[in-house]
């Protein structure tokens, strides 16, 4: 499927992005999505997204806010983080990035989910499974973006989301 969703600034939103049809459809399983370069910014509560089976790549990502959860998913999605930026809510009950749906932890601890070089900030944590070495055993998954320090996604996403252009003047 090949998807890229990049350079957006989110905002004002309870469920931000939905990848997957629904538990039921398997046919999923060969979803590959990548999410980078994009703000995740005020007044968002979760799904940033929420995947349902398939293959997300999530880098350099700014995560400013979130009031449940920043990344989540049920259906065994493979999710590898990469040079992202989280800053967890003034609340110690919303530190946690990662959220697991419909499944219990004996499920779940399989499925692959990887922080790699990840800035976590005010408390935030991501909880991992599955291989540790995935991703190197992986690469023909990768989408050609290799992650910048996660040091630099503010610099990255200072201009993400709509270009302020007018009607019959240069953007």
């Amino acid at each position: 499927t090949a998807i890229t969703i990049s350079n957006g600034h989110f905002t004002d939103h309870n469920e931000v992005m939905l990848f997957g049809a629904s538990d039921s459809s398997s046919i999923d399983q060969v979803m590959q999505i990548t999410l980078a370069f994009n703000h995740f910014g005020k007044r968002l509560v979760q799904r940033m997204p929420r995947c349902r089976w398939g293959y997300i790549h999530v880098v350099n990502n700014d995560y400013t806010h979130w009031n449940m959860y920043a990344i989540g998913g049920s259906m065994h999605p493979t999710i590898i983080t990469q040079g992202n930026r989280f800053i967890a809510p003034p609340d110690i009950f919303k530190e946690q990035v990662t959220k697991r749906e419909y499944n219990p932890e004996e499920v779940w601890k399989h499925w692959t989910w990887r922080s790699e070089g990840n800035l976590f900030m005010n408390g935030a944590y991501f909880i991992e499974s599955g291989d540790p070495d995935w991703s190197k055993k992986h690469k023909e998954l990768y989408d050609g973006i290799s992650a910048a320090p996660a040091e630099e996604v503010t610099w990255i996403t200072r201009f993400a989301g709509a270009l302020g252009c007018k009607k019959g003047k240069a953007c």
